[in-house]
């Protein structure tokens, strides 16, 4: 697939990569057992991904709508520390960040699926929307993704940055070694 150079320009000014959280490091599902207790699955190499941003110094988090046990489990296990759960307002979690880490919007890529992620979308940095996200969503971002929400869409975003800031290819031998 073959980036917008605007893209490109975009992502070299992130430091703050944030995500919603069902339908885009899940594909939507939402797994509820017998018991009541509510799952999720999670894809492994959007983890690796995940990991990978950490290690090259970028700010990660999360903000959602719902909140889920299996996402807090997740994101200790990722060692992400910026998690917003029950958000009603995500624009409000996503200015109280910025004012935590003294970065400006446009230091911020978003990751959204549907139309609650629209209010961050349009006023971070880079907005991107998953392959499988709602289609009013796909029309405000500057970048879709080729894969959908947890099958991933997480992982692509994340070498994307990594790519153009110059570090892939450093990560990528790195994992050699």
């Amino acid at each position: 697939m073959k980036i917008p150079d605007i893209v490109y320009e975009r992502a070299k000014a992130i430091r703050l990569v944030l995500f919603d959280v069902d339908g885009v490091f899940t594909d939507g599902n939402i797994y509820i057992d017998s018991h009541g207790t509510e799952t999720k699955a999670f894809n492994t190499h959007d983890g690796h991904g995940i990991r990978l941003l950490l290690h090259y110094g970028f700010e990660v988090g999360v903000i959602t709508g719902r909140t889920s046990k299996a996402l807090e489990y997740r994101m200790q296990d990722l060692t992400v520390k910026h998690v917003y759960q029950g958000c009603k307002d995500k624009y409000l979690a996503f200015q109280d960040l910025l004012s935590k880490l003294h970065m400006d919007e446009k230091q911020a890529a978003y990751v959204g699926d549907d139309i609650f992620d629209l209010q961050v979308m349009s006023r971070c940095g880079l907005a991107i929307a998953v392959a499988n996200a709602h289609s009013s969503v796909k029309k405000h971002a500057q970048l879709q993704t080729v894969r959908a929400g947890g099958h991933g869409a997480v992982r692509e975003v994340c070498e994307l940055l990594l790519d153009a800031q110059g570090l892939l290819d450093e990560a990528i031998s790195y994992n050699l070694r």
